[in-house]
């Protein structure tokens, strides 16, 4: 294990924000990561992992640790009759896991394809796409804590998962290090969740009618790329902000003064609004501004086109907000962590 100073982390971003890491070091070993954060010489240490929610605006005077730390086993393949349990390392990168599972007959993933980051940090924020959630498939996270070094496990009521949303992104945050997930996954009688639209028409325009784990895979795999910039060609952190979630009667003063508002009901008096749709309504959808822009795709996407600083996507986050909110009177916050 090699510390390094004064390393860019412009390829450990999917922004590619070059920032400078005043140490750098990249472990492969939770045994490594407990000597690290043990070491007083470089106090509160900054973890990264795929680097795939994060606006970085400013250099890290600390030392950064990459976690790299790769491993997948099943623990259990008789969990239940049709399902098993895959503990799968933090430093594994998300998409090939998912594709690990496909090309396994392991259910559950498959509508999380292209979901860009590594598997330790899916569970802070509870990622979700085309009407699966982490938590559907979640079992158990091993962590490590930051100051003790004392590993536990948390289970999913220990998580505290809401959209979007852990345990881990606000009331334990930066107090733990993820460094493996257990999922449970079907190995047989699979649940094909084919119910978003996009998907369903990728399906049709294909003839198939009784979709695998890989054809639901496929679909929403092309239905991202579609829409959705390649950030090794262009940067960004896949959806910037969240689908806000408002009351019946905010729905309703929204739906009078835009009638085509789209929307999706949550329980007896929640709705989610399409924050992309706010966004594109709201004229920034393909607009430019420099070296930072809104994807012409996608307006829940915000762009690095080359040589974009951190605080220049940031303050464009903020001028998209505060307009939204002027038109809507709705507020969007970021998916990301700006820092």
């Amino acid at each position: 294990m090699h510390i390094q100073e004064n390393v860019s982390l412009k390829q450990y971003n999917t922004f590619g924000i070059d920032v400078k890491a005043a140490f750098f070091a990249s472990i492969s070993t939770v045994q490594e990561l407990i000597e690290l954060l043990s070491n007083n010489k470089y106090p509160d240490p900054f973890i990264i992992g795929g680097g795939s929610n994060m606006l970085l605006t400013q250099d890290i005077k600390r030392l950064v640790i990459h976690l790299n730390i790769k491993g997948k086993e099943i623990v259990d393949a008789s969990f239940s009759d049709t399902e098993v349990l895959l503990k799968v390392a933090g430093g594994e990168n998300w998409h090939d896991f998912v594709l690990y599972c496909v090309g396994n007959n392991l259910g559950g993933v498959e509508n999380l394809s292209l979901i860009p980051g590594n598997v330790g940090t899916s569970p802070i924020q509870n990622i979700g796409a085309y009407g699966v959630e982490l938590k559907d498939i979640f079992y158990e996270c091993e962590v490590l804590h930051r100051t003790t070094q004392e590993t536990r496990i948390f289970s999913i009521e220990e998580c505290a998962f809401g959209y979007r949303d852990s345990v881990f992104k606000n009331k334990l945050k930066n107090e733990y290090v993820i460094t493996s997930v257990t999922f449970r996954l079907t190995k047989k009688d699979h649940k094909i969740m084919i119910d978003y639209g996009a998907i369903v028409d990728t399906l049709s325009r294909k003839h198939i009618e009784n979709p695998t784990l890989k054809d639901v895979s496929d679909a929403v795999i092309e239905i991202r790329q579609s829409k959705l910039p390649d950030p090794k060609k262009i940067g960004n952190s896949g959806s910037f902000f969240k689908n806000p979630i408002i009351s019946q009667k905010e729905f309703d003063a929204l739906r009078a003064a835009h009638p085509i508002a789209p929307y999706y009901p949550i329980g007896s008096d929640q709705i989610k609004v399409p924050a992309g749709w706010l966004i594109e309504q709201a004229g920034f959808k393909g607009k430019r501004y420099g070296n930072a822009g809104v994807h012409d795709k996608q307006a829940l996407v915000l762009v690095n086109y080359g040589n974009a600083s951190g605080q220049e996507i940031w303050n464009l986050a903020i001028k998209i907000q505060s307009e939204v909110k002027e038109k809507y009177n709705i507020t969007i916050e970021p998916e990301v962590n700006v820092l």
